[in-house]
């Protein structure tokens, strides 16, 4: 894994190096000042995103903000324009009279990242029916989200509409599966985000559970920013609705001291419904044998864009989407919105709908 995190860099500065000679070759009508010009944008672009995650504490939050959106276009720029000019160049071997190749492969870039941020901006909502085993007061509808990511990159209005869109489902409980906040409270604190999230209705509450990206924001400082809001946090506890289900929260494996699963379960009743929130989908078969009714999880993206989304499906048992095991029904959410790149190709951003009868 560590040498997969040192090979994503190399390979970033690698295709941005492949990307950048080709521009030049096929500018080459423009003047010397025209290139120089050229050529710093093109590198204070490249490594702006870096900039951004590393130096938040150093900038001004406006400047972070231009870089953060500007390095993470880039991000997936990067990897369709080279994948794009991977194929003009070897359509070129056999057809040397072809000309426009650089700028075929950024059409069709432009293009295909225009479709990429229509379809993250239009989240779909996933409707399903579960049939518990144990018995109900009364059937539940559960609206569970997974990775909004506020931040630089998710404000406070594409908030509201998220917003809007969950209440709009008529949930007796919301359920978020971590990564709520990116990678700084700062901006949330700034846009005043707890007065969107104060708007979300649930007449049986709202839970959450830590992701990964609660931990790098620092956990200490979002459980004192939630508490500004109806979203009650859960770290390796559980809360019983009036209805019997059991919401068992746990604290994201980024926390190496969290509770053993069989530890967290020894705090429920197995005669009632168990609903598990879990950040990261990990070791999905085991919580099956340990009693979850459902488990619900986020953490993946499904890659967020084409090809990742392969690389993620071979990496997790699963990666996302509805399932049912032995005895578990367990949901992974892609995220209704997305770290870094503003865009879905090939996945989808999604709200699960979930009637438990």
């Amino acid at each position: 894994m560590k040498l997969f995190f040192l090979l994503i860099p190399i390979l970033y500065l690698a295709g941005n190096g492949y990307v950048y000679a080709r521009a030049l070759q096929s500018m080459h009508f423009l003047p010397l000042w025209g290139k120089v010009a050229m050529s710093v944008v093109y590198w204070v672009v490249v490594f702006s995103l870096i900039v951004a995650l590393f130096g938040r504490e150093m900038l001004p939050s406006w400047l972070l903000r231009i870089m953060y959106v500007a390095g993470s276009v880039w991000l997936v720029f990067t990897l369709y324009m080279v994948m794009s000019l991977l194929v003009v160049d070897a359509v070129k071997l056999f057809l040397p009279a072809f000309q426009y190749g650089f700028w075929c492969a950024l059409g069709f870039t432009v293009c295909v990242l225009g479709y990429g941020y229509y379809n993250y901006r239009n989240p779909v909502v996933n409707e399903m029916m579960l049939s518990m085993d144990k018995p109900l007061d009364a059937s539940v509808r559960v609206v569970a989200v997974s990775d909004v990511h506020l931040g630089f990159a998710t404000g406070k209005k594409q908030l509201q509409k998220y917003v809007e869109l969950i209440n709009s489902q008529k949930p007796d409980v919301i359920l978020i599966a971590g990564d709520l906040i990116d990678n700084s409270v700062a901006p949330l604190r700034e846009e005043r985000m707890n007065e969107e999230l104060s708007k979300l209705k649930a007449p049986m509450g709202v839970y959450m559970v830590p992701g990964n990206h609660e931990y790098i924001s620092g956990i200490d400082e979002v459980e004192d920013f939630l508490r500004n809001t109806p979203i009650v946090l859960l770290r390796d506890s559980v809360v019983t609705l009036p209805c019997g289900v059991q919401i068992v929260g746990r604290d994201d494996r980024h926390n190496r001291r969290r509770m053993p699963l069989n530890d967290i379960m020894r705090k429920t009743d197995g005669s009632k419904p168990i609903v598990m929130l879990d950040h990261q989908p990990y070791q999905v078969a085991k919580k099956d044998s340990a009693g979850v009714d459902v488990q619900i999880s986020g953490h993946t993206h499904r890659g967020q864009v084409f090809p990742m989304n392969l690389l993620v499906d071979a990496m997790y048992e699963q990666s996302w989407g509805y399932r049912k095991w032995s005895h578990s029904h367990v949901y992974v959410s892609s995220g209704l919105s997305l770290w870094g790149p503003p865009f879905r190709i090939g996945t989808d951003s999604d709200v699960a709908v979930i009637t438990l009868k």
